[in-house]
């Protein structure tokens, strides 16, 4: 531990807590936003297509300024940087809500997004620096709770201000939050040494075009029919080359953006790929049941929200118990009762109809939400805890990074099976609803839905739609249970750290 980091661990409580609060403003924000979007597409009177960049903007601003937090760190120290970030994500808040046009949001958001991008990683950097080695798991539960969480509470905080309030006050709640981690910060963190390392200016640039790009083809790519459309293929092209040209430098460079010794390092490897899956099967979980409750089962936002919620309190129960446990339990254990656990929920979310009682859905949500704890904190810990103190928060950055690119992959890849298995299913049932079905023939039935009249075929098509849209929401969880299950494989690489490994450095300085 530096000098810098022996005098913060004395004020560890009160940094804990700043950098918790920081990472509980950005986690919310990934989220908090979304409820309030037809409130805003008529406040600025723009299209549905228009405001969906509220959301895309701020992705892809973050995206693209996740990968050089190291380097920042590095050239400006720790406790600049951090603040740094808090003060325009808290500035960039305040402009969002006080917008009066699209543009104004989007730009905004933008800013939101770049200032909001370091947080995470120095967050987790900053809590391995100032803790000993057998607080780790510690450290990482309860930052882990703000960070899993955050999601989760986002779409309710966000429902009951839009409603009680304006849309307006989904951004204000940022200032609050955002001025008492600037000043607990300010306070208490001391600085670390800065270094006069040079940015790989190519390196990031094909980078950030990579992903950049990349990102705007997830997010628009259902809206726009993926690629009979000229703006995806455009896109598609374009990330590729980025990402192609990104790949041969990074090989061939002296000093690369991102220095592929990091790689070495075996837990590091497995838990990048290891927390893309994650990110793809927890958020896109988080994208799918809103509109299954509100659409399926007649829910409003805020009533949707509650029956989400205890799975939060399962994801915070689990990581303050698996905390005591790293360092005493094999991480390689601990992993994999997580992700039994998230299997088993989405197994048992194939069996779910409109009909499902609230308590099953509840008593589903604890699960999954247990084994989402059992799975990010000790997964944290055993990635970035073998990594040398001046590879730590470039490592953070990646891992971080892996995390939000699997994430995105995961909700467009649900989005776009659960839209193309409704329309075959819709076909595939419709083929047995004809006038000539003696299932039709029943009064009781045609008194409903009656194919031989207007409101008849209108209410066979609503149930038809229906039922094709819960056979699609099915397909979609066996394919989450799928994924979970295959990076088990994965477990055997994890090493279980020892005490030298940070010490000597497993990454070169």
């Amino acid at each position: 531990m530096a000098a810098g980091d022996r005098a913060s661990s004395g004020n560890r409580a009160a940094i804990t807590v700043c950098i918790i609060f920081a990472t509980l403003m950005q986690a919310l924000d990934t989220t908090i936003a979304n409820v309030a979007l037809p409130y805003m597409q008529g406040s600025v009177s723009a299209s549905q297509d228009e405001i969906d960049w509220v959301l895309t903007s701020y992705i892809v601003a973050a995206a693209i300024m996740t990968p050089p937090t190291g380097f920042l760190a590095g050239r400006f120290g720790l406790k600049r940087l951090f603040l740094i970030s808090v003060a325009g994500f808290t500035m960039a808040s305040m402009l969002c809500g006080m917008a009066q046009s699209l543009t104004q949001i989007v730009l905004f958001r933008v800013m939101q997004g770049a200032f909001g991008a370091a947080l995470v990683p120095l967050s987790q950097t900053l809590l391995f620096n100032i803790n000993p080695r057998e607080k780790y798991g510690s450290a990482m539960a309860l930052w882990g709770v703000a960070v899993m969480v955050g999601p989760i509470l986002g779409p309710v905080l966000g429902g009951w201000l839009t409603e009680n309030y304006t849309w307006r006050y989904v951004f204000y709640i940022n200032l609050p939050i955002g001025v008492l981690a600037f000043l607990g910060i300010q306070a208490f963190l001391n600085e670390t040494p800065r270094n006069t390392q040079k940015l790989d200016w190519f390196g990031f640039v094909t980078l950030s075009i990579g992903l950049g790009t990349l990102q705007i083809l997830l997010d628009r790519g259902e809206q726009l029919d993926w690629f009979s459309s000229g703006e995806i293929l455009c896109e598609a092209v374009i990330a590729a080359s980025a990402l192609y040209l990104f790949l041969v430098h990074t090989f061939t460079a002296e000093e690369p953006f991102i220095r592929p010794s990091l790689f070495r390092d075996p837990n590091f490897a497995a838990g990048t790929l290891f927390v893309a899956v994650i990110g793809l099967t927890y958020y896109s979980s988080l994208a799918l049941q809103p509109p299954y409750f509100q659409n399926l089962m007649n829910y409003s936002v805020v009533s949707a929200g509650i029956v989400m919620g205890p799975r939060g309190i399962g994801t915070m129960a689990a990581m303050l118990i698996v905390g005591r446990m790293i360092g005493r339990v094999d991480t390689r254990w601990l992993l994999a009762f997580g992700l039994g656990l998230t299997a088993w929920s989405f197994y048992a979310m194939t069996g779910w109809t409109p009909d499902i009682a609230q308590e099953t859905i509840v008593t589903v949500g604890i699960v999954q939400g247990v084994g989402l704890g059992f799975l990010f904190v000790p997964l944290s810990a055993a990635t970035l805890s073998t990594l040398s103190p001046a590879a730590r928060t470039e490592g953070a950055g990646f891992y971080n990074l892996s995390r939000n690119i699997g994430s995105s992959i995961g909700i467009s890849v649900v989005n776009t099976l659960l839209i193309e298995n409704t329309q075959a299913n819709h076909a595939n049932i419709a083929e047995h609803v004809t006038a000539v079905n003696r299932g039709l023939e029943n009064p009781v039935v045609a008194q409903f839905w009656n194919p031989l009249t207007a409101a008849g075929r209108a209410a066979l098509n609503a149930i038809v739609t229906q039922q094709a849209q819960i056979i699609a929401y099915i397909d979609d969880y066996k394919l989450l249970m799928i994924a979970t299950l295959a990076v088990i494989p994965l477990l055997i690489i994890f090493k279980r750290a020892d005490g030298r490994a940070a010490e000597r450095g497993s990454v070169a300085e």
